[in-house]
């Protein structure tokens, strides 16, 4: 069994040059899309003082920050493994080590946003108290922490393990060239099955919390338990990704004239998808950042006709 945690693209066989384009094009086109929404959401942050200062949007800007790395350097090797690229050893892992920092992070943050939900629509009068912004700057840390823990000893196994030719070559990037000990993919199903039952465990216990006051409660308290239920969305897409490569398998045996093809909508589905949702659950739905988004849209149309 192996999993992994970013996409693996195969040696291409021929295609035509027209789909060959076309799948470029719409990876390329997708992730800048979702790199210019993140971005405009991390300006509006950093300019206004009401978001850095309320956990629950410092959460929020974190997330986004997870899903702009993991889109950009996801594209970046879906891009080169097209022309079967080779890159050097060092370049590949900082590219690989970096890319499943963010990916690890994502599901861990969606957690504690779940967990910050709860708290605010359970116990609203100690939620000022519980979540400050020291407390959810040590949760960002921890969450750091608990990722590196997951994926550094990866790079340390190879360190230790791969003859020193391997550290000077050249291969077409993805985790599985970078860090070929067959050790490592026990180390990631154990690792992976554990996040797995700790996340979707904290969406499932958050929901029915929630859904049990707001049976009673404001329609504040039913907007909270929908948002978990877009969570607990967000949380299986991201998730597919732990079960990616018997995924992948079953493609391969079912689907081999259209290999290709069926793993390109594979990539797209498990790990661009959630990414382009989070600005809708998080931001657009909110009230506080949709105003202001459009504040800050309304002054860059204003500013570009004063400049014509």
């Amino acid at each position: 069994m192996n999993t992994t945690a970013i996409p693996k693209f195969p040696a291409r066989s021929p295609e035509p040059f027209s789909k060959v384009l076309s799948k470029n094009l719409l990876v390329l086109l997708l992730g800048v899309s979702i790199t210019c929404i993140n971005s405009s959401f991390i300006h509006v942050f950093s300019k206004h003082q009401i978001f850095y200062l309320n956990p629950r949007y410092i959460l929020f800007i974190h997330l986004i920050l997870n899903d702009m790395i993991h889109v950009i350097l996801t594209v970046i090797l879906f891009l080169m493994s097209y022309k079967s690229h080779k890159i050097s050893f060092s370049i590949c892992c900082i590219i690989i080590l970096i890319t499943l920092f963010a990916t690890e992070n994502t599901p861990l943050n969606v957690a504690c946003m779940a967990i910050e939900c709860y708290i605010a629509v359970c116990f609203p009068l100690r939620h000022s108290r519980i979540c400050t912004i020291k407390k959810t700057l040590m949760l960002i840390g921890l969450i750091w922490v608990t990722s590196m823990s997951v994926v550094l000893p990866d790079l340390f196994v190879t360190l230790a393990t791969q003859p020193l030719d391997f550290f000077h070559s050249q291969f077409v990037c993805n985790r599985q060239t970078a860090f070929p000990n067959p050790i490592l993919v026990k180390k990631r199903y154990i690792t992976h099955s554990v996040f797995l039952v700790i996340v979707w465990f904290t969406i499932f216990y958050t929901y029915f919390r929630i859904l049990f006051t707001a049976r009673a409660a404001s329609k504040d308290s039913k907007k909270a338990r929908n948002t978990i239920i877009l969570h607990g969305f967000q949380v299986l897409l991201y998730m597919a990704k732990y079960v990616g490569p018997q995924l992948q398998d079953v493609v391969q045996q079912h689907f081999l004239l259209n290999y290709f093809d069926s793993m390109f909508a594979f990539y797209i589905i498990v790990h661009v998808v959630p990414r382009s949702i989070s600005p809708i659950i998080y931001g657009v739905r909110d009230e506080t950042l949709r105003k202001y988004l459009k504040r800050n849209m309304l002054c860059k149309c204003s500013l570009m006709k004063n400049n014509c």
